[in-house]
């Protein structure tokens, strides 16, 4: 059993302080498809409890990295990313299927990969502004954020699997 990412050392062409948002990433990457590729389409959507469904956990992780990455870069949501956004918020009426949320949950995370890659460290303390409300924080705050929160919902959908598990 290999260790943990963060336990393996720099990863090439990353800048030291995006490591620990690099870090997560991979976690999430390396975690999640094996573990997902288990349930059904019906599982991924179950109702549990007052919790919301997988599904849901997987669509958000994608789509929310996917916003940041662009309030990173210092730019807007497109109109694709606000109609995702919205449909995001409606998953209860479209149900993805496990194969589609899990080639967006890839494609989403090599795409973060790439642009941890791509951020220059002269970068990292401009303001970047975040949502609707234009909140400030830096764009070295925003990558960290992403991480952070695509761990948060990978811990959420590994416990709602455990849920689904019981005997």
């Amino acid at each position: 059993m290999s260790p943990e990412a963060w336990l393996r050392g720099p990863i090439a062409g990353i800048d030291p302080l995006l490591q620990p948002a690099a870090h997560s990433f991979i976690e999430v990457l390396e975690d999640l498809p094996p573990a997902i590729e288990r349930l059904s389409d019906e599982d991924l959507w179950a109702s549990l409890g007052r919790s919301a469904p997988i599904g849901y956990h997987l669509a958000h992780l994608a789509g929310s990295v996917d916003r940041l990455l662009t309030y990173a870069r210092g730019e807007s949501l497109s109109p694709a990313q606000q109609s995702a956004l919205d449909a995001e918020r409606k998953s209860g009426e479209r149900r993805p299927s496990r194969a589609e949320l899990l080639r967006g949950l890839r494609a989403t995370l090599e795409q973060a990969l790439a642009q941890l890659r791509a951020t220059r460290p002269d970068t990292l303390l401009e303001i970047r502004y975040v949502g609707r409300a234009r909140l400030p924080s830096t764009t070295l705050g925003v990558l960290f954020h992403a991480g952070e929160h695509a761990t948060r919902h990978a811990g959420q959908i590994r416990t709602l699997m455990h849920v689904l598990e019981r005997p």
